[in-house]
């Protein structure tokens, strides 16, 4: 059944459009910068570490899985690192604002 036959049975079908048309008309702020720093940004610090870690570490350590496991732990620290200094940035940018 396709979702219009699914609503259409439904008792509950003017609730649904009652939400739906409320959410559509909020007065809120954009929340795309939030998404993107709570994310995308930690996400694509760790892989850009984690490549950058595996070439510079790759002449020092001759093991696969000994620089495979010190380059995951380099680029999680700078993950880690990109989360804790992005919160204290917002939470400085919030209380002076």
């Amino acid at each position: 059944m396709d979702e219009q036959g699914f609503c259409h049975t439904c008792k509950q079908k003017n609730d649904c459009r009652n939400v739906y048309r409320t959410v559509g008309h909020a007065e809120s702020p954009p929340v795309t910068a939030k998404v993107v720093l709570a994310f995308l940004l930690p996400l694509v610090v760790f892989i850009v570490s984690l490549g950058v870690s595996e070439r510079m570490l790759a002449e020092v350590v001759q093991r696969e899985n000994v620089l495979t496991a010190v380059s995951f732990l380099l680029a999680l620290s700078a993950t880690f690192a990109c989360v804790v200094l992005t919160r204290r940035i917002r939470r400085r940018c919030c209380q002076g604002g």
